[in-house]
């Protein structure tokens, strides 16, 4: 508690103030409004820039992990092929390395030279 003085009482104790009704001007509820409305835009973009933080060191332990076992990145992609076909009934495109064209064209070669 403390002691309020003004002109007319001396020593007066103030134990509570209370506000019943407080009108503010539009202009000022508008402005309130546009600065609580870019604090939280600001949190969020924080928030986002901690998730993009995250993900790129969880990529770069994934690039390390993978640079240490490079069959890793091909279990990977079959693990995303399996993940993708069994989420919807569709076609799905798997790329063959040029090298392995190659390899079979020269397989294909050698059988046909040889049966002729």
């Amino acid at each position: 508690m403390k002691k309020f003085y003004s002109k007319l009482f001396k020593g007066v104790m103030v134990e509570r103030v209370e506000v019943k009704d407080v009108r503010l001007p539009v202009q000022l509820q508008r402005a309130m409004a546009t600065e609580a409305e870019a604090t939280r835009e600001a949190r969020a973009k924080v928030v986002a820039a901690q998730g993009e933080q995250n993900a790129s060191v969880a990529l770069k332990e994934a690039a390390d992990t993978i640079n240490k076992s490079p069959i890793a990145l091909q279990l990977r992609y079959l693990q995303t092929l399996t993940h993708i076909a069994g989420e919807k009934n569709s076609t799905i495109v798997f790329p063959i390395p040029i090298e392995f064209l190659k390899l079979i064209g020269q397989e294909n070669t050698v059988i046909h030279g040889s049966q002729s």
